[in-house]
């Protein structure tokens, strides 16, 4: 890109400030870092991880479209404004609730391996290092985005792609945050001319305040709103997408990209507080969240009122957490060629055994349990509609430690998170991701190949398989009402930080905007670690000792889980929520 001579931007971002009929004046208040972190709205409502993102969102719905409309013009805006956590090379999850049919559905279109047998190895070391392109799976984001446009959208694909392309076209400004990301990502930009150019003009990443235009992803995106997914998995995009992935050793074939299939699943139901809890199958994260909050009703965790200045709260949250993701951990992986019991950890008789361990002593290593034992269970009444089915249990499937068993989870990936609820009740929650930070690195038609091959382990990896993935996009409805649409970014914080925030609103009864920012804690499975935001009082810390956990102070960043999320009140009003941990606001009419 070349750079805008200063007089130039200020005259432009001048000229877009004055977008007086789209933009109220702002007040000295809505300057502050807060500003849309929570608002409120009697109709619709987009909360994401990028304003501008938001903001085509919100259009979207003033222009008649219903949540699917909104969410998928927001997802594409991420895609051009998150560009260093998601975008057109990635994929994602999504679960979409119909107000009128009352019925929750879920597409998944995560990356995905091609046909050749080369999948089923696995690169490390100076291998991967001289081979990066072997990290980027088939992208699914452009097909799972237009096929939820299909199937639940009302306005045309152009219409709902029209915000992403003018800001890729006509830039949007800088955030320090993606600043900070184009900088720690120097070497993986550099290695591409035409990313350099873009993002690195002058040799120096953007900074704060500078205009981002992206020609080459607009003209990807123009291409896709006029042509379909066929423009994008087929013909020139395809080909030379599969060009540049195979010259940096990777394995995707323009007839791999040709055949992405987007999997329509049904979602994994629990029953929780007389709510219906709706989240995302395998290969996603879903069934971790699920028990999260069955585990935090067995040890009581649910009726201890808060969790601030409650040290038994927080301590019998580090044990919930740390075993389930134990589970989490092992129980997982693409349904389509391994047996997942994902419906027995989502049970709320499994989560009562767990609890055991988890309010037990404090151990090196948590080890998963047997999840089979429940997977057959008769569903609770509340999950009737969602009958998700129960795995067959293979022959070899003794437990043992999760240090020796684990599969690879790379704690460094970003994602990034949208939840929509429209004037008539409808609701998307969808996460989306390229993995870490500018993905593998593959740069082509203005966008970022995914690295979520990485994801993929002993047991999961080969030919045609999606990739796993902690995205948990959630649902819980109160009746047939959408009581709270939520989800999460941060790779391993994803569930942890969805189990806290709605533990928070729905238990604890805390105003939303509260919930979202409060501080959280994360644990990890194979050590007595537990990560503590500010804000706990020193009896937190003490108890936690106490219990044999090893605190350790965390500054609330982009990493500690970017949750957003829309509350519907009772009366019907609409609570936006935005982590003030990362870029996102909430918008809404």
């Amino acid at each position: 890109m070349t750079r805008l001579p200063a007089s130039r931007r200020t005259t432009l971002l001048a000229a877009l400030a004055l977008g007086a009929c789209a933009r109220p004046t702002l007040s000295t208040d809505d300057l502050s870092p807060a500003y849309g972190k929570r608002v409120e709205g009697s109709r619709g409502m987009v909360a994401a991880s990028h304003p501008d993102a938001a903001a085509a969102g919100a259009e979207i719905l003033r222009a008649g479209g219903n949540a699917a409309d909104a969410a998928v013009a927001t997802a594409f805006a991420l895609s051009v404004t998150d560009i260093s956590q998601t975008g057109l090379g990635g994929g994602g999850a999504l679960t979409f609730y119909d107000a009128r049919r009352q019925k929750a559905e879920h597409l998944s279109f995560y990356p995905r391996t091609g046909g050749d047998s080369a999948w089923a190895k696995v690169d490390t070391g100076a291998a991967a290092a001289r081979a990066p392109g072997r990290a980027a799976a088939v992208p699914g984001m452009v097909a799972g985005l237009l096929e939820t446009q299909r199937r639940f959208g009302r306005l045309s694909r152009v219409q709902v792609m029209a915000p992403a392309i003018r800001l890729a076209r006509d830039g949007f400004v800088v955030s320090p945050l993606l600043s900070r990301t184009i900088a720690s990502s120097r070497a993986k930009l550099n290695a591409y001319p035409a990313a350099r150019a873009i993002f690195l003009p002058d040799s120096e990443p953007l900074r704060p305040g500078a205009l981002l235009v992206q020609p080459a992803l607009a003209a990807t995106l123009e291409g896709i709103a006029a042509g379909g997914a066929e423009a994008f998995y087929k013909g020139a995009i395809a080909e030379q997408l599969a060009r540049d992935v195979q010259a940096r050793g990777g394995l995707i074939t323009a007839h791999d990209m040709s055949r992405y299939p987007v999997a329509e699943m049904i979602p994994l139901c629990a029953a929780w507080r007389g709510f219906t809890v709706l989240s995302a199958p395998p290969p996603m994260g879903g069934s971790a969240v699920l028990e999260m909050l069955q585990m935090a009703e067995a040890t009581g965790i649910t009726s201890a009122g808060g969790f601030t200045d409650r040290p038994a709260a927080v301590t019998s949250l580090a044990g919930v957490m740390r075993t389930a993701q134990a589970d989490a951990g092992w129980w997982r992986g693409d349904p389509q060629v391994m047996a997942v019991p994902a419906r027995g950890v989502a049970s709320a008789e499994y989560a009562r055994d767990r609890a055991q361990v988890a309010a037990g002593p404090v151990v090196d290593s948590v080890k998963r349990g047997d999840a089979w034992t429940h997977d057959a269970a008769a569903l609770p009444a509340a999950c009737a509609s969602y009958p998700y089915a129960s795995a067959t249990r293979p022959a070899s499937s003794a437990g043992s430690s999760h240090d020796a068993d684990a599969p690879n989870d790379d704690g460094t990936s970003f994602t990034s998170h949208l939840s929509v609820v429209d004037a008539e009740g409808n609701a998307v929650s969808a996460t989306t991701t390229v993995g870490v930070l500018f993905g593998s690195g593959v740069y082509t038609g203005g966008f970022f190949l995914n690295s979520s091959a990485a994801n993929l382990d002993a047991r999961t990896r080969g030919p045609n398989r999606y990739a796993n993935s902690t995205m948990s996009p959630t649902l819980v409805l109160d009746g047939g009402k959408v009581r709270l649409v939520i989800g999460a970014a941060g790779s391993q914080y994803i569930q942890p930080a969805i189990a806290q925030v709605t533990v928070r609103i729905l238990a604890f009864n805390e105003d939303p905007g509260r919930a979202i920012t409060a501080p959280r804690i994360q644990t990890s499975v194979g050590r007595r670690e537990v990560e503590v935001e500010p804000g706990f009082s020193s009896e937190v810390y003490a108890a936690l000792v106490a219990a044999g956990y090893r605190p350790a102070s965390r500054v609330a960043d982009i990493a500690f889980g970017g949750v957003h999320g829309v509350y519907v009140r009772r009366d019907g009003m609409r609570i936006g929520i935005a982590d003030p941990r990362r870029d996102g606001v909430a918008r809404g009419q």
